[in-house]
């Protein structure tokens, strides 16, 4: 895993800061610090940095991509909310959203919590578990901040409230549960190795799959998640890739860079 720091971007974020490096056990720097670090080859790969926008991830190599953060109230996350398409996107379908069936979801594999956020806006009460010490952090810092805005936004603050997230990992937090299914619909969207450089992957995907990694345990997840989902399991692939585990689903929904692999277990409540 690349070396990762704590900072702040002024004295008023230490203490968030000072929280944050003892849960991770991550070193704390100021921003003077990295200045002087980097002139004496000390410094880090990434910064987890807090400031006036939240906390987000930055590169210790200037201008090598943009700071990543997770934002659930503005931007891209906004639109949409707004005008993303409801119950129409393949994301919907694939999960079996409709005007009278909200399902309970499972995400194993969180990620940035993107795809969580979106089925929370179509009403659905989901669990994000993320095993990503980092990645949870900056997860978490984008549900509050979610949560702070939705004081000025009702709609927001529902949708913020169907969502929680545990920093575990999946396949030990499935393995632990009573026998029976624990979710309606279990959702995988498995990291995998990156098998070359692609110029047309954003560096900011490149730098988070180098801190995240490959979900190696991805087969196992999807055999667990087979054997404790209600109603359907729905895998996350690129267009291109097979299957997981070579094991074909009951159909697939094709979206504009992704498919969704459904795995039917039992129909949908009506």
């Amino acid at each position: 895993m690349p070396t990762i720091k704590i900072t702040y971007s002024d004295s008023s974020y230490k203490p968030n800061a000072e929280v944050l490096a003892g849960k991770l056990n991550f070193p704390l720097v100021d921003s003077a610090e990295i200045s002087q670090q980097s002139s004496q080859n000390g410094q880090a790969d990434y910064y987890l940095e807090y400031a006036s926008d939240g906390l987000c991830l930055k590169s210790a190599v200037r201008n090598e991509h943009g700071p990543i953060r997770c934002d659930f109230n503005s931007g891209a996350s906004t639109h949409r909310r707004k005008y993303g398409g409801g119950n129409g996107q393949a994301i919907a379908k694939a999960v079996g959203v409709s005007g009278k069936f909200a399902p309970k979801v499972l995400d194993l594999t969180a990620g940035m919590g993107g795809d969580g956020f979106v089925l929370a806006t179509l009403g659905c009460e989901i669990l994000l578990l993320e095993r990503n010490p980092v990645v949870h952090s900056l997860i978490n810092d984008g549900l509050q901040r979610a949560a702070i805005a939705g004081l000025e936004d009702t709609e927001l603050a529902a949708i913020a409230a169907r969502i929680s997230l545990l920093d575990t990992d999946a396949g030990t937090y499935l393995k632990a549960l009573p026998t029976g299914p624990c979710a309606d619909i279990i959702y995988l969207d498995p990291m995998f190795p990156e098998r070359k450089k692609n110029a047309k992957v954003k560096k900011e995907m490149q730098a988070f799959h180098g801190i995240v990694g490959a979900d190696e345990d991805a087969s196992e997840l999807l055999e667990l998640a087979l054997a404790r989902a209600r109603y359907r399991v729905v895998v996350k692939r690129s267009s291109s890739a097979g299957y997981l585990a070579d094991t074909a689903p009951s159909y697939s929904l094709e979206g504009k860079s992704t498919r969704f692999d459904v795995f039917a277990l039992q129909k949908l409540p009506s």
